[in-house]
């Protein structure tokens, strides 16, 4: 998997130093929320979101590696299949996100071309709204890795409560990950109903919001409920011994 990572997130370099040698010096690099052009650049700034993609692969490889490591030198097998699905769930996470950026990336050179070759001063796509349909896309995608991971400090519900022990883990980023995943279609919905870029993004955020606070309210309540079996369980050996 590392290599199609590193694959996916050469691509868009590749793509963008080919492309630019048929761009203007100077094309479009943001619109407003009517999706007019606002500020114009130097086609060298398109070179911003290949270069954070390969920083992004780095820095994924990098995690991936820990948990290797962390799987090599590990006390027992429970232990060394944990470090190894979370490593693998990491490479998932950062192909998944690569992809997506490098498409829009796409999408970011054809509105540059198109723009700056046909002399127009509003943008032939509403970014903002792809944007939010790409995002939303993510986030179905994300929300069913969740429900993989193992108990690990870089991806997943990761909260004080959700990582006391295996089983306060697994109920936490299984909630969390049904609800991000019911967020994802409704941004994709949102975004396509929505009259405006800007109403697109306001929704996305209301249901990330939704997300963040039902999962941590829920995974302090799955803390209370681990907390309360466990001091039953031990009311429960005392009143035997």
């Amino acid at each position: 998997m590392k290599k199609a990572l590193w694959i996916v997130s050469f691509i868009p370099l590749v793509v963008t130093a080919v492309l630019l040698q048929y761009l203007p010096d100077k094309i479009p690099m943001h619109f407003d929320g009517a999706g007019n052009i606002d500020r114009w650049g130097s086609k060298l700034e398109s070179f911003l979101i290949p270069i954070v993609l390969l920083v992004l692969a780095l820095m994924m490889t990098l995690i991936a590696r820990y948990y290797e490591k962390k799987a090599e030198s590990a006390s027992d097998g429970k232990e060394k299949e944990s470090a190894l699905s979370n490593a693998k769930v990491i490479l998932l996470v950062g192909l998944i996100m690569n992809v997506i950026t490098g498409v829009m990336q796409g999408v970011v050179l054809y509105v540059a071309f198109t723009s700056a070759r046909t002399d127009i001063t509003e943008s032939p796509v509403d970014f903002g709204k792809v944007t939010c349909l790409a995002l939303g896309l993510a986030f179905v995608i994300l929300g069913n890795v969740m429900t993989k991971t193992r108990n690990n400090g870089a991806v997943g519900v990761r909260t004080v409560w959700s990582r006391y022990n295996d089983n306060t883990w697994r109920k936490s980023n299984r909630f969390g990950g049904i609800v991000l995943m019911g967020a994802g279609v409704l941004t994709i919905i949102s975004a396509a109903l929505a009259k405006t870029s800007g109403g697109a993004n306001t929704l996305m955020l209301v249901w990330l919001g939704i997300v963040a606070v039902s999962t941590i309210v829920y995974s302090r309540k799955v803390y209370n409920d681990e907390k309360a079996a466990e001091k039953a369980a031990e009311a429960n050996k005392g009143a035997e011994e």
